[in-house]
């Protein structure tokens, strides 16, 4: 069990950095969670880091090293005066939610093999994940009724024998995942993009509550009142991947989020298998090419998937991406400042730099090769997202 110092700081570290964040994760990993965030709260209000300490934590400190830090510290600048650890784990209780961090019997040891990028805790509402026995259902939002259908029998077959059902919880086939775990009567878990408080999609709210109420959980690495957003998404499938003793893509088009996670799981090592479809479908290109490329094994039943969840996964390697868009090109920083412009209203420079986890500056830049790019305009009130035609005129 995780000590009260290191269980505030982690909640506190869920909300002051972006998911991912490896350069967070290192300092916490080497350091503790508790003296790291004293560390940097300390080198905030001095205006400039102790690297004396952090060297006789840390050993190494380096120039590159300096420099990585140095460039979080001002990210981190932005958005820390906006954490509230009390408040959100109040939020939480709110819902019934708790954190889960570290050294707690309901901690997925399997998040823990994604080294720095792990999440520093989670946000748990409904029943303890089960990692021992998760299979991990995925695909696209815009399924056919063959992969809806197809997710389904596999979700009631693994749930009948004792296996959860891991997903998260978008329309198509992760919809379709969690409710034939609930059919039958097995558990599921949904991974979020944002926080337990907040039903996302909203037309699956009632799926969502049916999940917690029949012994299952949400879970997020985000904490309550956190919207998802694009880059949130992307990092939420390395949480499925490692949740999960296998990752079976369902169905999915050659551009898909599920592939984001099949290749996740291949990067840990765990089996990724692929459900094939009619080779005149486009909603089964994405599995075709996993299966092509060798990143998955073909499963067309729920005994096939057990099969692979007993496998360890080797040899395994991502495919090069597909047709790629202007949003394709950018950079990590650059996508999380575009995934803090809304699409409806305006949002100002600031703004956008909080809910981004950048500087100012940082923003401030982005936005501008952004608005080069057509990606995003400037208006009176602030900054929106560029409409398709805008685009293709500029």
């Amino acid at each position: 069990m995780s000590g009260g110092a290191d269980r505030e700081a982690r909640a506190a570290w869920s909300a002051l950095v972006e998911p991912g964040d490896e350069v967070a994760g290192a300092l916490v990993s080497t350091c503790g969670a508790a003296p790291a965030l004293a560390w940097v709260d300390a080198a905030l209000a001095a205006g400039r880091p102790d690297w004396g300490w952090l060297h006789a934590r840390a050993g190494e400190t380096g120039d590159p090293t300096r420099r990585r830090v140095t460039a979080a510290l001002r990210r981190w600048a932005v958005r820390r005066p906006h954490v509230h650890a009390g408040r959100d784990r109040e939020a939480a209780a709110r819902t019934g939610a708790r954190v889960v961090v570290p050294g707690d019997a309901e901690w997925p040891r399997g998040l823990d093999d994604l080294g720095a990028a792990a999440p520093f805790a989670l946000w748990v509402r409904g029943e303890a994940p089960r990692a021992d026995r998760s299979v991990a259902l995925v695909g696209a939002r815009a399924c056919t009724p063959y992969g809806e259908r197809v997710a389904l029998d596999l979700a009631v077959d693994l749930a009948r024998q004792g296996w959860q059902v891991v997903s998260g919880g978008a329309y198509g086939v992760d919809a379709a995942a969690h409710r034939g775990a609930l059919v039958g009567e097995g558990r599921t878990l949904v991974v979020l993009a944002g926080g337990v408080d907040r039903a996302y999609p909203v037309g699956n709210a009632r799926l969502l509550e049916e999940v917690v109420h029949s012994g299952g959980a949400l879970v997020s690495e985000v904490p309550p009142g956190a919207v998802p957003t694009r880059s949130r998404f992307l990092q939420r499938n390395r949480l499925i991947a490692a949740t999960s003793r296998a990752t079976v893509v369902v169905e999915a088009a050659w551009r898909s989020g599920a592939a984001s996670t099949a290749h996740h799981a291949a990067r840990l090592l765990r089996p990724v298998g692929a459900v094939p479809g009619p080779v005149t479908s486009a909603a089964s290109a994405g599995c075709h090419r996993l299966l092509r490329d060798g990143v998955a094994t073909c499963v067309t039943d729920a005994a096939e998937v057990v099969e692979l969840a007993g496998d360890v996964g080797s040899g395994l390697h991502a495919p090069d991406a597909g047709a790629r868009e202007p949003q394709d090109e950018l950079g990590p920083l650059a996508r999380r400042v575009l995934d803090a412009v809304p699409r409806r209203g305006a949002r100002s420079t600031h703004d956008v730099a909080v809910r981004a986890g950048t500087t100012a500056g940082e923003a401030r830049d982005m936005l501008g090769l952004l608005e080069l790019d057509g990606l995003v305009r400037r208006g009176a009130a602030g900054w929106v997202v560029a409409e398709e035609d805008e685009r293709t005129r500029g």
